[in-house]
């Protein structure tokens, strides 16, 4: 069975929970990626930054993205997966929790990100679709 591992973008860049939102977008920008982990000063992941978050929740409220910790935008824990979980854990989880990315650990150390993409690429059609659905619904 495929593990998060061997279908994963290996080498996540962080944004750190004390970086502004604008920083984070210029990283985002420099990585052509649509979405960052937030770490904590003690490498621990405090959950995720999306370019809809900082659009929907910073600019849209009319804040100022230079002001604006990454950290305060990360609400709850964050939804993981085990670098060794196969491939239906991921599809459970990202149905379940509705995200199109999964940060991926290994103990407590961030070691990747699978995308919905990556799934899509490695698993058969109709899992692909079902996915697709819970997500979008």
């Amino acid at each position: 069975m495929t593990t998060a591992r061997e279908i994963m973008t290996p080498d996540a860049t962080c944004i750190g929970a004390n970086e502004s939102v604008l920083d984070a977008a210029k990283r985002m920008t420099d990585l052509g990626v649509g979405a960052l982990p937030i770490c904590g000063t003690d490498e621990r992941l405090k959950g995720m930054l999306t370019d809809r978050d900082i659009v929907v929740k910073v600019l849209g409220a009319g804040k100022d993205p230079a002001q604006v910790k990454a950290g305060e935008l990360a609400h709850g824990e964050a939804v993981t997966i085990g670098a060794d979980d196969d491939a239906e854990e991921i599809l459970r989880t990202m149905s379940e929790h509705k995200v199109r990315r999964l940060p991926v650990i290994d103990g407590h150390t961030l070691v990747g990100i699978v995308a919905q993409a990556d799934v899509a690429r490695a698993l058969p059609d109709p899992k692909v679709g079902d996915l697709l659905e819970a997500i979008s619904a």
